[in-house]
Order: C-alpha cells, then sequence, then structure tokens
C-alpha cells in the first residue's frame, strides 16, 4: 500500500508521516518512508530547489518548467519507490504526484497542466498510483508561520519562492481541494483536525489487506 501525505508547505506533512509510522510499527507493520523533491538524490529535485532560490534565471517563472522538473525527479526515483514498495507493508510518501498537479494549477489556472501531470508521471512515467492520498488542510496563516520559524531555527532552511507567496499557498490549498473532492488519481482523506493519526490508523485497518 501506498500512501501519499499532501499540503501546503509548512502544513505538517513531516510530523504526521512520523507519528504514523511509528504507529504502523507498533502495529508490527513494515513501513517504508519517501520524500519529494528528492533532494541531494537526483539532478533534477537539486536544479527545482535552485530555480526556486533564484539561482536558474527566470526558470522558476514557467509552471510548466517546473512541473517537467518536479516530474523528472520521481521519474528518476521511479525504481527506488517500486522497490520501496515490495521491501515494506505501506509505503509513505511525503510529497507526491499530486503536489505537482496543486502547484501547477494554483501558479496556472490551467486544467491542461493537471491532465498532462497525471499523463505523463502515472503513465508515461510508469510511477505507482497511490492507494491513499491526504491533504493536509493546515489554514495557510499557521503553515506560514511554521515555514518561518523554521527559516529561523535552521539556517539551511531558507524559505523559496513558493514558501514566501502567501497568495500562492491559499491557492494551492484551494487546488488541493479540488483534486480531493474528484478523487483526482485515487481515493482521498482530506484533514482538518489534529486527529491525523487516528483517522489514518482506522482507514488502513479497514483497507489493508
Amino acid at each position: 500500500m501506498i500512501i501519499a501525505i499532501e499540503g501546503i508547505d509548512g502544513a505538517g506533512k513531516n510530523t504526521l508521516v512520523t507519528a504514523l509510522s511509528e504507529s504502523l510499527r507498533a502495529r508490527g507493520l513494515i513501513v517504508e518512508r519517501m520524500t519529494f523533491p528528492a533532494y541531494r538524490q537526483t539532478i533534477f529535485a537539486d536544479l527545482a530547489d535552485q530555480a526556486l532560490h533564484g539561482q536558474l534565471g527566470d526558470t522558476a517563472e514557467s509552471a510548466w518548467a517546473m512541473a517537467l522538473l518536479f516530474a523528472l525527479d520521481r521519474k528518476d526515483r521511479r525504481e527506488a519507490i517500486a522497490q520501496a514498495e515490495r521491501d515494506s507493508d505501506i509505503l509513505i510518501i511525503d510529497r507526491y504526484v499530486a503536489s505537482n498537479a496543486a502547484y501547477s494549477f494554483a501558479r496556472t489556472g490551467d486544467r491542461a497542466i493537471v491532465d498532462w501531470i497525471e499523463r505523463t508521471e502515472f503513465s508515461e512515467f510508469g510511477l505507482p498510483t497511490p492507494d491513499l492520498q491526504v491533504c493536509l488542510a493546515t489554514p495557510v496563516e499557521v503553515a506560514a508561520d511554521r515555514a518561518r520559524s523554521r527559516e529561523q531555527s535552521d539556517a539551511s532552511r531558507v524559505r523559496d519562492v513558493y514558501e514566501k507567496d502567501g497568495s500562492l499557498q491559499s491557492r494551492t490549498l484551494a487546488a488541493y481541494s479540488d483534486l480531493a473532492a474528484s478523487e483526482w488519481g485515487s481515493p482521498w482523506l482530506f484533514l482538518t483536525g489534529d486527529d491525523g493519526v487516528s483517522v489514518l490508523d482506522e482507514w488502513i485497518a479497514t483497507n489493508f489487506r
């Protein structure tokens, strides 16, 4: 089973992934974790990071160029994803294909880029479809405060242009809501409270075979 955890920057994805992993392991399940973008693991992730920090000219101004870099990042890790899925009962991925779709749609308002991402990543690149996608609907103001605090406490975590753009974060959360409502790619859970682990534990207990 593959579970993708989604949300805007500062939503608390890593916290949920860590807590969920610990809960599932306590139940005797084998859990693997992956994170995208795969910084320092693929050249495409590192190029995307450079672009978002203003180091690649006007690359970041193109939503399509950024979507391509993020898609290629996952393509480069396709075999690692498949291996992690084989080696585990549950693979939890912090940001997956829907992240590309949500941010790209938020930037362009063009449904064509969402369709292109779905076709390219799942069909042409052959990435496995998640069994469940989870969006943490953390309020934009709360997520922004967390991102700022993270930057202040860790000199290596300088916010990129996406993280600094409050309007983009709001539009991205709305895009996630749209994807979840249409069950884009697979079933979704849209979590708005602090009970994420318990909700997911219940879902997994019901659906894991």
